[in-house]
């Protein structure tokens, strides 16, 4: 059973950067926008590289502190959707 969610967890945190980068692609040649963009795409993507490299980890120590970046980067990547929601870079239909 644990295997088995954390293939879910690695294939959520997988798709989730996908649509993050492809949300990247979306911002830098739609709106020329780079600043904001970069962090968002640092930390959408931080979380499901930290979430695999937590399977690799050298001990449960350092499993619960990889998976707790990895939920750091998850609230700061929240942060940013909030922000280029607000600033009017996705609309609603984007959004979610």
């Amino acid at each position: 059973m644990k295997k088995e969610r954390d293939d879910i967890l690695k294939k959520k945190s997988f798709s989730f950067a996908v649509r993050v980068v492809n949300s990247y692609k979306y911002l830098t040649e739609n709106y020329k926008e780079f600043t904001l963009s970069k962090q968002f795409l640092k930390s959408g993507t931080a979380i499901g590289a930290m979430i695999h490299e937590a399977a690799f980890a050298q001990s449960k120590a350092d499993f619960i502190n990889k998976l707790s970046i990895s939920l750091k980067e998850a609230n700061e990547t929240q942060y940013w959707l909030h922000l280029l929601k607000e600033t009017n870079y996705f609309d609603e239909n984007i959004f979610t």
